[in-house]
């Protein structure tokens, strides 16, 4: 059914993913669909790399963990941005696009009265692609 998994991940708070990470290993398993871990960084110093090649080096660890742990077949694409605050669901769209995936898995929080205000990542990006969005709260 499903032919490439997406999963935006953020290095700093990958704690707080597992629950998504695991649905995409499963998802994966049950559709021998690969997965592709994307993550999207600055050019210019931040918490997880002082560069892209730094931070592109922790995704690719990341990745191989990833992929070892569940016994998935994973990749990793680092997508530079100006502002990754401002860009991030644009940055997304564009390498889900690139790489051709037809299901995005995304970790999610509650809802909360910003909501209401703000639209959430997954939200928007449900209506900026084509690709089918899987929301994982927790």
């Amino acid at each position: 059914m499903y032919q490439n998994i997406m999963v935006p991940v953020d290095l700093a708070h990958a704690d707080k993913l597992a629950l998504a990470l695991d649905t995409a290993a499963k998802l994966s398993k049950l559709y021998h669909a690969p997965v592709t871990y994307v993550g999207v960084t600055a050019s210019t110093p931040g918490v997880i790399g002082h560069n892209p090649v730094e931070y592109d080096k922790k995704l690719v660890a990341f990745v191989a963990a990833q992929a070892e742990a569940h016994g998935i077949e994973a990749s990793g694409k680092t997508v530079v941005s100006h502002d990754p605050a401002v860009d991030l669901d644009d940055a997304l769209v564009k390498a889900g696009h690139d790489i051709g995936s037809d299901l995005i898995v995304m970790a999610t929080h509650i809802p909360n009265v910003a909501d209401h205000f703000w639209p959430s990542n997954g939200g928007r990006m449900a209506r900026l692609t084509d690709a089918s969005i899987f929301l994982v709260r927790g």
